[in-house]
This record gives structure tokens, sequence and C-alpha cells, in this order.
């Protein structure tokens, strides 16, 4: 697959099922304003791919949030495995605290296979972090506040919600959502 059609795959995901499910409901706002840069890595293994999240942690803070708020970093083929991604995120946790970015930003994951602990792979809760592609989601902090603010949210409430809207719409429903046809 082409870079073209991962972009084009992951901007349909976050169209249809983060902003059209309002299961973020601060995405709209940033997206619609272009502040959200996605970046495709094709990194063959996994230290190029940790450089890359180097470099667009270091672009991230040093770019105001008015230009870019948020990165997904989305590689399609590095992580087929969901356990061995999993298990990645304690690096990537790692990483942002050599940054120094520790309460400055943090890193939300999504992977096509995602699945909470102890919660049966078919679960309709494990789709509020599938995605089409693994996805790093570098946010900053200080811009979840201010929305957590604005929008009157509360985390753990977005979460039932969330649950409880993809309960609803059902698998069926959420895979003709995700279809492009």
């Amino acid at each position: 697959m082409t870079d073209e059609q991962v972009l084009a795959d992951t901007r349909h995901w976050i169209e249809k099922v983060v902003i059209g499910l309002n299961l973020c409901p601060f995405a709209r706002s940033v997206y619609v304003k272009n502040q959200v840069r996605i970046v495709v890595s094709r990194a063959r293994h996994l230290d190029a791919f940790l450089d890359e999240l180097d470099r667009e942690l270091d672009l991230l803070v040093n770019t105001p949030a008015e230009e870019i708020d948020t990165t997904l970093l989305v590689h399609p083929t590095l992580f087929p495995d969901f356990v061995v991604f999993n298990d990645f995120m304690g690096v990537v946790d790692d990483v942002v605290l050599e940054h120094g970015l520790e309460g400055i930003v943090q890193v939300a994951s999504f992977h096509p296979q995602f699945q909470f602990e102890g919660v049966p792979p078919d679960d309709l809760s494990n789709a509020t972090n599938r995605a089409p592609y693994p996805v790093l989601h570098l946010l900053r902090e200080e811009s979840v506040e201010r929305a957590v603010a604005t929008e009157g949210g509360d985390a753990e409430a977005i979460v039932e919600r969330n649950i409880a809207t993809l309960r609803e719409l059902g698998a069926a429903g959420l895979q003709a959502l995700l279809s492009k046809s």
C-alpha cells in the first residue's frame, strides 16, 4: 500500500469513527483547522522508528499549537502483532521521559487488533482504540487539559459513553461505517 492509501485510510477512520461517532469530543476542532499532523513511517526496524518518534516529539514541542496541535505517527507494517506493539509502548514512555516531556506530551496508542486486558477480542469496547494501522498519537497535555475544560469533559465518562456508542452501533454498523463504498 502507498503512503497516500495509508493517509486516506487514516483520515477516513478519523472522520467516520473518531469524529463521526464523537469518540474524541476534542478532535473535530483541531482536525478542521488542519492542526493534526499525520506522518506515515516506513522505518524498517525499531531503531529507525524511534528516531522518527524523536523527530516528531521535537517538532511537536517546537511548533506552535496553532500550526501543529497533535501528531499521528502511523506505521502500516512494523507492528502486525498487537502484543509486540503494546509492549513497545513501554519504550515509547521511556522516550517521552528522555526528552523531558512528562506532563507536556502524552502518547496514546491505536492498533487494528487493540485489546484491553481481560476483555475478549471481539468485545466492541476494544474498538475505541482500534485504527486501520498501528498509530502513536502524540498529544500536548496543555491542549488536552484546555479541551477538557472547554468541553466540560470527564475522561471516564467519555470512555463509558464511547463503549456504549460502539455497542449500540454493533459490529456490523461499525464495519459499515468503516466501509468506503
